[in-house]
């Protein structure tokens, strides 16, 4: 039985589709209480409400249940921050990795996944699609990519002190059902701009959308099936992997799948972009796990503005 921390949330609930459809059971761990995801609907599942920072609330879910992997997708950064409390902030936040690496070693888990982010990557210098080895700068523009690095170097240490496998997923930008605005790329409202018949509201994105931009982007039901199959794995040679499309999609390539489901959307953009687009290599994934994506550009976005144009608020 596989562990999966915000189990309920966009990835989380992807990835426990991914894992039944692999034959595996599935216990998701969620803080808040909410209805199960229509992915989901149906499914066999034991859920447990309880918050990942109570290590003692962790820990007893072991003690109903036999779990034998932990996929670890519940935030472990503060985000967006939080300038009146950084130091509970973090505290809070390091206390739900560490938990997780507890609860693997009380409950003999043979592997703890650990979600990071193809963000660890900003500002590296590559002149290609980035792989695992490529070297990662020190700093980082926004928390969400600091708090990884660091989760990655806690991970591996506690991977050599314990004998956990632990591996650390690098995700790229996951857009698809269930999900919702994000603060790096425009893929998302530009769908939800186009399913509604309005124009785009890219006032949350971190930087002003150009058409030219382009970073890897990952179908949400690709992204679920990679971390299921990472997990599942009878071995791993490596402790780190890109989780992505191994290609970068810009916004003009979304622009122009939209227009061949909904050729009257209004989702233009600007031009002049000049940010170099980022893709991720995805080799090792392919090489330890057999994995290849199943969704390009056009079947992607067909596939999300069907879900929402059938009621899916997300």
């Amino acid at each position: 039985m596989i562990l999966v921390t915000g189990g309920l949330g966009f990835i989380g609930s992807h990835t426990v589709r991914a894992l039944l459809d692999q034959g595996e059971e599935c216990v998701v761990v969620q803080r808040r209480a909410r209805e199960l995801p229509a992915v989901l609907a149906g499914a066999r599942i034991a859920v447990e409400w309880a918050d990942i920072t109570d290590r003692d609330a962790l820990l007893s879910i072991g003690r109903r249940h036999p779990i034998t992997g932990i996929v670890h997708l519940a935030g472990s950064y503060p985000w967006p921050p939080v300038p009146d409390a950084p130091v509970e902030a973090t505290r809070q936040a390091l206390d739900g990795l560490l938990n997780a690496v507890q609860a693997a070693q009380d409950w003999g888990v043979r592997r703890l996944g650990l979600a990071s982010t193809i963000g660890v990557y900003s500002g590296a210098r590559n002149d290609g699609p980035f792989h695992e080895d490529t070297p990662l700068p020190m700093d980082s523009p926004v928390s969400i990519p600091t708090f990884k690095k660091v989760g990655e170097l806690l991970g591996g240490f506690l991977a050599d002190t314990t004998g956990i496998d632990i591996v650390d997923y690098r995700i790229s930008g996951t857009w698809g059902p269930l999900g919702h605005p994000d603060p790096f790329f425009a893929a998302p409202a530009l769908v939800h701009a186009a399913a509604h018949g309005t124009a785009p509201d890219l006032s949350h994105l971190v930087y002003p959308a150009r058409t030219e931009d382009g970073v890897d982007l990952s179908y949400v039901k690709d992204t679920g099936r990679a971390i299921a199959l990472l997990q599942l794995a009878e071995k791993l040679n490596h402790r780190t992997y890109n989780v992505g499309s191994g290609r970068a999609t810009t916004n003009g390539q979304i622009i122009e799948a939209i227009k061949e489901v909904v050729p009257d959307a209004s989702v233009d953009l600007p031009t002049g972009g000049d940010t170099a687009p980022m893709a991720l290599d995805i080799g090792r994934l392919q090489q330890d796990t057999g994995y290849r994506p199943t969704y390009d550009t056009g079947r992607a976005v067909r596939d999300y503005i069907e879900w929402l144009l059938a009621g899916n608020k997300r």
